[in-house]
C-alpha cells in the first residue's frame, strides 16, 4: 500500500483532465516531468501564461523530489473547473530546512518561486514519503 494519489481520489470524483506520471526520483528525470507537463497542458488548451507558471511549479517540484525523495517521485495533474491541481510526491524523508552547511542563497528559492506562481500550496509528510500540492487558476 502506497500513500501516493489516485486521481480522481484528490478531488473525492472522476475529473475530465488527468493525469499521473511516476518517475525515479533521480535530477535526471526532472526535465521529463517537466515536458510531460507542457505537452499536456498544452493538450488541455491551457493558456500560455498559465501553462509556463504551471511547468515551472512542476519543474521547482519535480527537482525537490529528485534531490530529497529516495525512489521514485510522483506527479498528478487535474484539472478542474479551471483550477489546476498540481501534486507532487516522493519517498523521501522531512527535509531539515535549517542545515547549517547549505548557504542560505544556494537553495530554497524553489519553494518560494511555487509559492509566489500558486494560488494555494501545502505539503504533507505521509507515511510513505512527502506530498506537495500547489494550486493554480487557469482562465478558460
Amino acid at each position: 500500500m502506497t500513500d501516493f494519489p489516485s486521481p480522481s481520489s484528490l478531488l473525492g470524483r472522476p475529473c475530465s483532465h488527468e493525469a499521473l506520471l511516476t518517475l525515479p526520483a533521480q535530477e535526471a528525470h526532472v526535465s521529463a516531468a517537466r515536458h510531460f507537463a507542457a505537452d499536456l497542458l498544452e493538450t488541455w488548451s491551457v493558456p500560455v501564461s498559465e501553462r509556463e507558471s504551471a511547468v515551472l511549479i512542476v519543474d521547482e517540484l519535480a527537482a525537490n523530489a529528485a534531490r530529497y525523495g529516495r525512489e521514485r517521485m510522483t506527479l498528478l495533474l487535474v484539472l478542474d473547473d479551471g483550477t489546476l491541481h498540481i501534486v507532487v510526491t516522493d519517498s523521501g524523508m522531512e527535509v531539515d530546512r535549517h542545515r547549517a552547511d547549505i548557504a542560505p542563497d544556494e537553495h530554497g528559492r524553489g519553494t518560494g518561486i511555487v509559492q509566489y506562481l500558486a494560488q494555494s500550496t501545502e505539503v504533507h509528510q505521509t507515511h510513505g514519503g512527502r506530498e506537495v500540492r500547489a494550486c493554480l487558476r487557469c482562465s478558460p
